[in-house]
């Protein structure tokens, strides 16, 4: 277990969030969420199934817009801000694996005391900012969402593509080879087990070489050797000085390289290791309470 920061360079992408909240018609996923993460933290969600970790995860990529409140991106040189308030739409975006692709949200609700024009002009505005901000971050959402009709490598090929990298061939097979799929490059990404599909998601993920790394339940699916491979990937991300934050499921190789441990219980956070803290109690306190992810 890792308890301090990481000697990385610039590549980390900060975030900060402020006083958010998610609701889902009269239920709230999130609740006053205010969290700053400074770039290279390698920082563990906590909580149980439905706390709202899925759904902080998906704010912070900008799939989701917040119902209240703002995520900022504090060092950016575009400072990109995605800001709403008494939003009464559950989403206008879904968690698919297009996350960090330069999408934008498409709806704006009205806030009391202002104009419908005016929340418009304020969220469009902040999406058109954030267009170079989504492209750095990567996204291994719950649902994978693989295209099962594409060769592994056609997957890989197809999402640099849409990232505008060049050699998008060359990259997806550079990105198979670690990831232990070179050989089943050009097999149908239908034929792959569980754990193999895991292992491409992951590879998907971090095809753009991101500074915010995003992942949901990251170990599901992997077995032992896949584990390991985990955390030799994030540990050379987080060596490299990239922003992880990730819900686990369960102890796997990843939470070696925790920097941070963010608990959260119904929507709120409950405790929160801090920058410079030692995240093992709270990781300690969750396994002995038996959440079922943590």
């Amino acid at each position: 277990m890792s308890t301090s920061s990481p000697e990385g360079g610039s590549r980390g992408l900060a975030i900060e969030f402020q006083n958010i909240d998610k609701r889902y018609g009269p239920r709230f996923a999130l609740r006053g969420v205010s969290l700053q993460i400074g770039p290279g933290e390698c920082v563990a969600l906590l909580g149980a199934n439905g706390s709202g970790k899925s759904t902080l995860l998906r704010i912070a990529a900008l799939l989701v817009r917040p119902s209240a409140g703002r995520v900022t991106f504090p060092g950016d040189a575009s400072h990109a801000t995605a800001k709403a308030a008494a939003d009464k739409s559950t989403s206008s975006m879904s968690s698919s694996g297009t996350a960090g692709l330069p999408t934008t949200a498409t709806t704006a609700s009205a806030v009391p005391g202002r104009s419908a024009n005016e929340v418009a002009t304020e969220v469009d505005g902040a999406d058109a900012g954030t267009f170079d901000i989504k492209r750095r971050i990567g996204l291994l959402a719950h649902h994978i969402l693989l295209y099962d009709d594409l060769s592994a490598q056609e997957n890989l090929v197809l999402f640099a593509r849409l990232y505008g990298l060049d050699q998008a061939e060359e990259r997806a097979a550079a990105a198979l080879e670690p990831a232990g799929l070179a050989r089943r490059g050009r097999d149908l990404v239908r034929t792959f087990s569980r754990g193999m599909r895991q292992r491409l998601a992951i590879a998907r993920t971090i095809l753009a070489e991101p500074g915010l790394v995003l992942l949901d339940e990251p170990a599901a699916g992997l077995d032992p050797a896949g584990q390991q491979w985990l955390g030799k990937t994030l540990g050379r991300l987080r060596d490299e000085g990239c922003t992880i934050v990730m819900s686990t499921h369960g102890r796997s190789e990843a939470h070696d390289l925790v920097t941070r441990a963010v608990q959260l219980v119904a929507g709120q956070i409950k405790s929160d290791s801090g920058a410079a803290g030692d995240p093992r109690p709270i990781l300690a306190s969750a396994m002995a309470s038996g959440q079922e992810a943590w």
